[in-house]
């Protein structure tokens, strides 16, 4: 039999069921309906299920004790599914079916009904993005509105490239949302894990991966200081480069690079430095154990600890830490 994977999600448990009609509409109403075609009423699942919002991404932890066969009504959102134990045959609609396993996944496309025929001891990351922001994403580093459906090649590797940090970005969420003080109930660092997901996967093979690499010319100083005010004005917004891009009428890649050329850094990178500075003063002044270094990180949208720290030492030449004596107060960490 084939060994069970370590569960994910464990803080976030939606679902624990061995009754079909239980299993079932529990899925359906995390994800999308479906049914259990080869299924009888008293068919015994051994359902898990654990899910977690990530801003407007979905995901989750699924696994099945024994073989099981899923079916989907058609898609309306992108899916990915990402087996972590055990194999399925996973099949979109009337197209070649794919093998996956903890080394491939499937990106399921909206319009398309699902079908996974799964082994016994089957579990897999699923996680769902919304058509609408996903299609925003791209229509921002394009420039221009999307005339046809954004179509992925389906099948992702885990290996190397951005399946391998779509699933390493799970595994972190899966770690700090286990925590007591989870990072996710700040909305600036839930709203950047969902970035970097969303980001990950358009860098995953599509029908606009030549129309996203093509050069593109930079924004001119008048947009990218404009920008410069807004992110200065307002460093606690919940900025995406999108919509940035949006507010100065440039596209996302032009943006980029204008502010690579005459900035040295991205619109991310100088946003996350103002954001540093807010770190800053906030532990400055804060009052005796009245926060925490990482609570305040988090609220700012810093996930990365390792690397706030180093940045934090780079540009104020202390640590956190040592602002906070410097400062004369004690602060928990």
């Amino acid at each position: 039999m084939p060994q069970a994977a370590q569960e994910i999600f464990q803080s976030h448990k939606l679902a624990s069921s061995a009754d079909i009609d239980h299993a079932r509409q529990v899925l359906s109403d995390a994800y999308l309906p479906l049914h259990f075609p080869s299924a009888s009423p008293s068919t015994a699942v051994d359902l898990r299920l654990n899910v977690v919002k990530v801003g407007r991404v979905t995901a989750g932890y699924v696994r099945f004790g024994d073989a099981i066969r899923i079916h989907t009504v058609e898609a309306t959102d992108y899916h990915v599914d990402i087996p972590v134990s055990g194999r399925a045959v996973m099949r979109a609609g009337a197209r070649a079916p794919l093998y996956g396993s903890p080394q491939t996944a499937r990106i399921f496309m909206p319009g398309y009904a699902a079908d996974l025929d799964c082994d016994e001891e089957f579990s897999q990351l699923a996680v769902m993005i919304p058509r609408a922001d996903l299609n925003l994403e791209l229509e921002g580093l394009l420039g221009r509105s999307v005339t046809k459906p954004l179509e992925f090649s389906a099948e992702m590797g885990l290996v190397e490239g951005p399946g391998r940090t779509v699933l390493e970005t799970l595994r972190f969420i899966d770690q700090v949302s286990n925590d007591a003080s989870s990072m996710l109930r700040y909305p600036l660092a839930s709203q950047r894990l969902e970035q970097v997901l969303i980001a990950s996967l358009l860098t995953q093979p599509h029908n606009y991966t030549d129309a996203l690499t093509s050069p593109i010319a930079a924004a001119g100083p008048r947009p990218v200081a404009r920008a410069v005010e807004l992110l200065r004005a307002h460093p606690e917004h919940p900025w995406t480069v999108s919509e940035l891009a949006l507010r100065v009428s440039v596209s996302v890649r032009s943006l980029q690079e204008g502010f690579r050329r005459s900035m040295g850094t991205t619109p991310t990178g100088y946003l996350r430095e103002l954001r540093l500075e807010q770190v800053h003063d906030e532990l400055l002044h804060a009052e005796p154990g009245a926060v925490s270094v990482s609570d305040v990180a988090a609220r700012w949208g810093i996930t990365h600890f390792g690397r706030f720290a180093a940045n934090y030492q780079r540009r104020f030449a202390e640590k956190p830490s040592e602002t906070v004596r410097r400062s004369g107060r004690s602060v928990p960490l």
